[in-house]
């Protein structure tokens, strides 16, 4: 009896026993980690709906034409080194012809083969050829027995802006070798400083796999002439008709 009445008026609890107001403290902190789980659950919710990517607007490239569906007999296509002009050097668009290839490879149309720049000049004494210049007799018929080639090409750059606020135009032409005809052909500028084009090239990096969902690859595609033409190819290479 005396031993308990010490240890009451010690003022000690028993074994086990918590007081209210470490309790409180607890519940607290609790609610205070449940809070913190909304809020960032919020804000990735918030930067969900914020994703350019994923919502737009984006970018559609209208002037274009071509068949509804490619001819059954289109296999190879011949495609010629891209043409400057006044608009690019050859330092420019070089590295431009390894681009564009790639692109028109990934949609896988047709199989594609590449007409170099010294072979060009070899043969008609021009390392490149407009879409718009005047043939000579024999042209096409010449590239698809060399090549193998049912249609060919042409891929001129009409816009080229690689600094500051990037811009890309090309104009291109499919023409099959035997009944020379045209099956499609394209013409438009896709330009840094229209907003839908930037939201086409964050869905672009999205959907392209080349990276991890972690990491962003878009700025290094805003900042690259190369690889903003990457996606331009991707783009104008999208609107060619159907098998």
């Amino acid at each position: 009896m005396l031993m308990q009445a010490r240890s009451q008026s010690s003022g000690r609890l028993p074994a086990g026993a918590r007081p209210v107001a470490h309790r409180r403290r607890s519940l607290r902190l609790v609610a205070g980690v449940m809070l913190l789980g909304v809020f960032l659950s919020g804000c990735a919710n918030l930067k969900k709906l914020d994703d350019p990517g994923r919502f737009g607007p984006f970018f559609t490239p209208q002037n274009h034409a071509g068949v509804k569906v490619l001819p059954a007999s289109l296999h190879r296509v011949l495609v010629l080194p891209v043409y400057g002009g006044s608009v690019a050097d050859v330092e420019a668009t070089l590295p431009l012809d390894e681009v564009l290839i790639g692109g028109l490879q990934k949609k896988a149309r047709f199989e594609v083969v590449a007409l170099s720049r010294e072979d060009c000049q070899r043969r008609f004494n021009h390392p490149e050829i407009a879409s718009t210049a005047v043939l000579p007799d024999g042209f096409l018929e010449e590239l698809g027995k060399a090549y193998g080639a049912d249609a060919v090409l042409f891929v001129d750059l009409t816009i080229y802006h690689p600094y500051g606020s990037l811009a890309i135009g090309f104009r291109a032409k499919l023409a099959t070798v035997h009944e020379v005809r045209l099956i499609w052909s394209f013409d438009d500028v896709f330009s840094l400083s229209d907003p839908a084009v930037v939201n086409s090239v964050h869905r672009y990096c999205q959907s392209s796999g080349a990276a991890p969902s972690s990491v962003d690859m878009t700025s290094g595609v805003l900042q690259s002439p190369r690889r903003f033409a990457a996606y331009v190819a991707d783009a104008m290479f999208a609107t060619l008709p159907p098998r």
